[in-house]
């Protein structure tokens, strides 16, 4: 019989309490700054509402994002391994953050304390629901009863599967981060040019096209969809969004009428990734050929 284990992530993944209780895992904060003061990120919003954070964008503050504090992961960790149970931590992307360095020296240094457990870490090279549902499918596997180092390589081997597609419709925020040039943004803003972007391989946010107009920039994400899917009848799509409810479902009722797959979820963008893609983001995520 196999020793009981937590599968453990960070607030990145922006999953909601319903959703991460019925993957049966645990989610540690990730910290978020805005207006001087330090806020973590809990998925029931407990430290500031996701509504607030955007409407504070909106009027002009700014959000700033750190990596995970080792001696927190350590604590996060610590506690189950003292309890007996094994650790499997799904990290946030190394292509996105340093997160993930911040569990490997926390794994590392609980490793020598509890020689006896096991700890590992799987670089999920995913954000927001990416990583999200990577977190949903391997509490799915823990639950059929699959052995940690089982639901680690199921990780591993699906995690380049797992498609993030992304457009903002407002460019300040990714000329804030320096995903656009400053004059790239301007003129993108002056033709209303929509960048559609995707996490790739290495877990970097990369832009892939320009397309004019909000419209025909969603079309892309379903375009996306529709050429790299994998029975889509069989899995879960997420939709996420950045306070652009109505869009979203809209989107939602595209995907369910055009793929016909198992359910549509919609998930909103925390303020771990919506710190640098601002209010105004859509989202697409699913299992595909490649991502």
């Amino acid at each position: 019989m196999s020793q009981p284990y937590v599968i453990l992530t960070e607030s990145s993944c922006d999953l909601t309490p319903e959703l991460v209780d019925q993957a049966g895992a645990e989610v540690l904060p990730l910290n978020f700054t805005m207006e001087g003061k330090n806020y973590p990120h809990y998925p029931d919003e407990r430290a500031m509402s996701i509504p607030e954070f955007y409407e504070r964008m909106r009027n002009g503050a700014v959000a700033v994002t750190a990596a995970a504090n080792v001696a927190e992961l350590t604590d996060g960790m610590e506690v189950h391994l003292r309890e007996g149970r094994d650790v499997l931590f799904l990290c946030f992307s190394s292509g996105l953050s340093s997160t993930r360095d911040a569990c490997a020296i926390a794994a590392n240094e609980l490793g020598e304390k509890y020689p006896d457990r096991k700890i590992y870490t799987v670089d999920t090279l995913a954000a927001s629901a990416g990583q999200g549902m990577l977190v949903l499918l391997a509490g799915q596997k823990q639950q059929a009863g699959a052995s940690i180092e089982e639901v680690r390589d199921f990780v591993e081997q699906t995690k380049l599967h797992m498609a993030h597609w992304f457009t903002v419709d407002d460019l300040t925020y990714l000329k804030r981060g320096g995903r656009v040039s400053p004059t790239a943004a301007a003129v993108g803003t002056m033709l209303n040019i929509k960048p559609v972007l995707h996490v790739d391989d290495e877990g970097h946010l990369i832009p892939m096209e320009k397309v004019r107009g909000r419209k025909a920039a969603l079309a892309a994400l379903v375009r996306q969809m529709r050429e790299t899917v994998v029975n889509p009848e069989e899995q879960t799509v997420v939709v996420s969004h950045s306070r652009c409810q109505e869009e979203a479902e809209r989107l939602r009722e595209r995907i369910l009428e055009e793929f016909h797959p198992k359910e549509v979820l919609i998930l909103e963008l925390g303020p771990i990734i919506g710190a640098h893609t601002g209010p105004g983001l859509m989202a697409l995520f699913f299992l595909a050929e490649h991502r």
